[in-house]
């Protein structure tokens, strides 16, 4: 178990409390297709990407769209399975994380994220 966070660096509220992470091609590739469903709280951070798909997924997901420091510059929500994610200026990884974490959380586009724990391997 990796223990990695999201926090949202403004509120420090908790975004996700178990972050996974694709950091390999073969991990950024397969993503989330074919899993059957994401736990609440739970997420996959895939760096570099800048734009993600949802072919081969069961379910919906919400997306944070960051750049190299960690600020959000895009925020999707609800993308349905077999569809394409938007593309936003600056995007240099993705969060993925199960549909609905918006509703939830108070986290807006130009806030700040921070990943916090054990296992994080930061990405240049």
């Amino acid at each position: 178990m990796q223990d990695i966070k999201l926090i949202n660096v403004r509120t420090d509220e908790v975004i996700a409390e178990d972050i996974k992470g694709a950091y390999t091609f073969w991990t950024r590739f397969k993503g989330l297709m074919l899993t059957k469903s994401m736990p609440e709280k739970t997420g996959l951070h895939i760096s570099p990407c800048a734009s993600i798909h949802t072919f081969f997924m069961k379910y919906s997901i919400d997306l944070i769209y960051l750049n190299k420091e960690n600020k959000i510059v895009g925020i999707e929500e609800d993308l349905k399975p077999g569809k394409i994610g938007k593309r936003f200026s600056g995007a240099y990884s993705v969060v993925e994380l199960p549909a609905g974490t918006f509703r939830n959380t108070p986290t807006f586009s130009g806030q700040a994220v921070e990943f916090v724990g054990r296992g994080y391997e930061k990405v240049k």
